[in-house]
């Protein structure tokens, strides 16, 4: 099917969801939990193929993002669970007013529609988007990256026979065939067709979606996140919170990149900073985390020198920029200067400190004396995600089930005129 037909069969069925109750929602998503198990085998051979493929052509920490194993199949199940156990969404009502004149007004949420992710080399989030959208209310088409198409597609097609079992049309899910950026284009410009899309990806991906995107569009992902260390930060605390931040899984997109620390405590707190994240990490035969500092952080302690673009970069990989700042209000505005609004965290037990970061910092999720690791639809408690928004209108931060879902005034009335 061209990509053309595959929004058009969206579109067709996506009235037949928004009109199910909530236990065959519910009902459809156990199935297609169930699905995935029994399909196991197949997703794991499709995925082997592409981490093959792939194998020569990205980093190590991008082939972990691409892997799947047996547990990691059996989470993609049992994040579909989560959703289904979720309260629905949609006839909540968000308002209710009545009028002098009688007339009772309810703002009630209801689906989106047709909702388009473009997303690249994490198979899961094939799962996780099918789940959110269905429980919501809404078709999803899904494009994801020629990396883990094999996987993508054997995910798709596992959920659409749980769809299928449970009396839904298989075309509510549906994965994008054409993995070329014509396919990202026609999503992008499919106006009438997809209600609403969602780049869920690196910089360059966000950019070509908000540049040329003729639906709506909300931005997703991007994390260029900083941890802070005050002056009266427990040093101990914040070596096990920075380590955690970086080195737990540097590929995301709420992994660690900036790493701001005071000047009165970066003498005491650096060096054992380098030796757990470097030369430990290397003993044991892991890989190192390169630190690129900043003159005064390379005044006590070895590293890379930061180069021009290092804090504004987003690494994904086993690297830390490091500078040394004045006070808290020095690495306010450094993260005001450098952030992408997506995590930020002070490391603090002065509550003066912890109370000016989280007013002034604009990010979507500020941590006081966390990792910022946390910033994870299911962490918070939403199930799984559609992505993290770092925008500020509709949705911000971790999108669930509420940010998936738009609303209608309802007005009921006896007769009442104008």
């Amino acid at each position: 099917m061209t990509t053309q037909d595959i929004l058009r069969a969206a579109k067709a069925c996506a009235p037949k969801l928004a009109a199910a109750q909530t236990d065959a929602k519910n009902q459809a998503l156990l199935a297609m939990a169930d699905a995935l198990l029994e399909c196991e085998t197949d997703i794991l051979a499709a995925n082997a193929l592409d981490l093959d493929a792939a194998k020569d052509h990205i980093s190590p920490v991008m082939l972990d993002r691409l892997r799947l194993t047996h547990d990691r199949v059996a989470a993609m199940a049992d994040g579909i669970r989560e959703v289904a156990a979720l309260p629905d969404p949609v006839g909540r009502v968000v308002s209710r007013t009545e009028r002098p004149n009688g007339l009772v007004i309810e703002k009630t949420a209801v689906p989106m529609g047709v909702i388009a992710i473009i997303y690249e080399s994490r198979p899961n989030v094939t799962s996780d988007a099918a789940a959110l959208a269905v429980k919501s209310g809404s078709a999803c088409v899904l494009r994801g990256g020629k990396e883990a198409f094999r996987s993508s597609n054997a995910i798709t097609q596992a959920m659409q026979k749980g769809l299928e079992a449970a009396g839904l049309p298989a075309a509510l899910v549906q994965l994008v065939q054409d993995t070329t950026r014509q396919s990202a284009n026609e999503l992008m410009t499919a106006t009438g067709l997809v209600d609403l899309l969602i780049p869920r990806g690196g910089a360059g991906l966000i950019k070509a979606c908000t540049d040329n995107a003729k639906v709506p569009c909300i931005q997703t992902g991007t994390g260029i996140c900083h941890v802070y260390v005050d002056d009266s930060a427990d040093l101990e605390k914040a070596l096990a919170i920075v380590e955690n931040a970086k080195t737990s899984r540097p590929s995301v997109c709420n992994a660690e990149e900036v790493l701001l620390v005071h000047e009165a405590v970066a003498p005491a707190f650096l060096p054992p900073l380098k030796k757990r994240l470097a030369d430990d990490r290397a003993a044991a035969g892991k890989t190192a985390v390169e630190l690129r500092l900043d003159e005064k952080a390379a005044a006590i302690i070895p590293g890379t020198p930061a180069g021009e673009n290092d804090f504004d970069t987003e690494f994904l990989d086993y690297i830390l920029a490091v500078k040394v700042v004045k006070d808290v209000n020095e690495a306010i505005a450094h993260i005001a200067a450098h952030s992408t609004g997506h995590s930020d965290a002070i490391l603090t037990e002065t509550p003066e400190h912890a109370d000016l970061f989280t007013r002034m910092v604009d990010s979507a999720a500020v941590y006081v004396n966390a990792s910022t690791r946390f910033t994870d639809g299911g962490e918070f408690g939403l199930g799984c995600e559609m992505g993290i928004s770092t925008q500020k209108l509709h949705a911000r931060g971790p999108m669930g089930l509420e940010e998936l879902t738009t609303y209608k005034y309802i007005v009921r009335g006896n007769g009442q005129v104008r």
